[in-house]
């Protein structure tokens, strides 16, 4: 039980994660505003739906604002609450826009003392008209917003939900990446010391590595139809990713294709560690060298600072660690099957002979 440590350890983690991203709660935030347009002199009423709020249920009646930047920001003269999720909001908008813009966007801010505070960025497009007079905007001040108490997972409108598949897509392809790294490793020893188990291992590693890869592609295809509009959108990253596990395929196909058996894993070690360098260009370099909608890649920023926030790391880095621990379990199974195997028709094979 001592030496089975780290595998009771991959169960454990991967059952937190599990939970942990399905159960905690996403904090308060702003799901869509009306009008999104206004222009300069314009008295204008927001029609704001809240996600996970609690307009009616507060103490106090939330307090809205349109925040331009750190200094300017104007407070709404009426808020007018229909119920947990829905209020309107009146603004007298400036007679100018800061630094002469013609269009300017504009944040949405609303807190109350259940929620805490509400973020919307480019909420609005403030437009300047040609009549405006300059040196008009009165700053309001945004003060005394504390956060909500608890554990909960932050908000982003445009993944609302789906932000928990971070906790699924992300921590497969690094495992993959990890799994499939240890193969290549096998594969060379292989090719090194010409003993059976490292083959054994390495066809293995590899064959969990490509399920993690299939499974991060699909993962990854669900957020992509949730937030791009469609499951496939021929992005460079969806891409690359599918030639990557295709590749890993061809490895499979090769090791079926040759009879003799020691000509079979020296030719799939070699190719299994010039597959894991092909990852390298397309994985990490390619993605970066034209645009692309997948965070990270293409001057699209990776999700950082609150979209991973504190509470998000407690679960994202021990997903890592569990489908890491918990595949290479898998692929010592199997290692440890083919292994019985072969032994197995040998005996066969002597018996018969």
């Amino acid at each position: 039980m001592v030496k089975h440590w780290w595998k009771i350890l991959a169960v454990l983690i991967l059952l937190y994660t599990i939970f942990a991203g399905i159960l905690v709660p996403l904090k308060p935030g702003i799901l869509e505003v009306y009008p999104i347009t206004g222009e300069t002199g314009q008295s204008i009423n927001l029609k704001v739906t809240g996600y996970n709020s609690h307009y009616l249920d507060a103490q106090q009646k939330p307090r809205v604002w349109l925040k331009y930047d750190s200094v300017f920001a104007i407070s709404a003269s009426e808020v007018n609450l229909i119920n947990n999720t829905r209020l309107d909001a009146r603004f007298n908008l400036p007679n100018n826009v800061p630094g002469g813009k013609e269009v300017t966007e504009l944040s949405l801010i609303i807190h109350n003392d259940i929620d805490g505070p509400s973020l919307l960025p480019s909420a609005i497009f403030l437009k300047q008209t040609e009549n405006a007079s300059a040196n008009s905007w009165q700053s309001d001040i945004i003060s005394n917003l504390p956060l909500k108490e608890g554990i909960q997972f932050p908000y982003r409108s445009n993944l609302q939900e789906s932000i928990r598949n971070l906790y699924y897509h992300v921590p497969m392809w690094f495992a993959m990446m990890i799994i499939l790294l240890i193969a290549a490793i096998y594969s060379f020893l292989y090719l090194r010391k010409k003993e059976d188990k490292y083959d054994h291992l390495a066809s293995s590693y590899s064959a969990v590595g490509l399920v993690l890869g299939i499974l991060g592609l699909v993962t990854g295809m669900i957020w992509a139809k949730y937030t791009w509009g469609r499951a496939w959108s021929w992005d460079v990253k969806q891409n690359v990713s599918a030639i990557s596990l295709l590749i890993y395929f061809a490895y499979f196909i090769l090791r079926s294709s040759i009879d003799d058996d020691a000509s079979k894993k020296r030719l799939a070690s070699v190719y299994n560690i010039y597959a894991f360098i092909a990852l390298v260009p397309l994985l990490f370099v390619i993605p970066r060298l034209s645009d692309s909608l997948h965070p990270g890649n293409g001057g699209n920023p990776a999700m950082g600072g609150e979209d991973l926030d504190n509470t998000m790391r407690l679960v994202f880095y021990p997903a890592v660690i569990g489908w890491i621990l918990f595949s290479a379990w898998i692929a010592n199974l199997f290692s440890r099957i083919k292994s019985i195997r072969e032994k197995l028709d040998i005996k066969k094979y002597e018996i018969s002979s």
